[in-house]
């Protein structure tokens, strides 16, 4: 299990935005994984995305990481954002843009 969690931290940590979805972008098999990748896709920004279906360890182990039960979760600059309801939330009311926005200039910007 720390594995797997670990695996899950590396991801996280790695990627400027994450989302944990049942399915891909382009082929959801759940609709809630599908309106919130619709909303990222909608900033604009590339996104990283980990089909949990295909993943049986971060299926059972990422409700863990961060306490959050369900699926989709979305992960900006590391830190859990939610999952569908809030990601649309924040769309409508135009901070994911931002959101994203800040993580990747922060994720390309070299730290010194």
């Amino acid at each position: 299990m720390d594995d797997v969690l670990e695996r899950i931290k590396q991801q996280v940590e790695s990627n400027p935005v994450v989302i944990y979805m049942k399915g891909t972008p382009e082929m959801p098999r759940c609709g809630f994984s599908q309106r919130a990748s619709q909303a990222l896709a909608a900033t604009g920004f590339p996104f990283a995305y980990v089909n949990v279906l295909e993943d049986p360890e971060i299926f059972d182990n990422l409700p863990r990481y961060a306490d959050w039960p369900t699926f989709p979760q979305i992960y900006v600059d590391g830190e859990l954002v939610g999952g569908c309801d809030i990601t649309l939330e924040l769309y409508q009311n135009g901070e994911l843009k931002g959101l994203v926005e800040a993580a990747i200039t922060k994720h390309d910007t070299p730290s010194t």
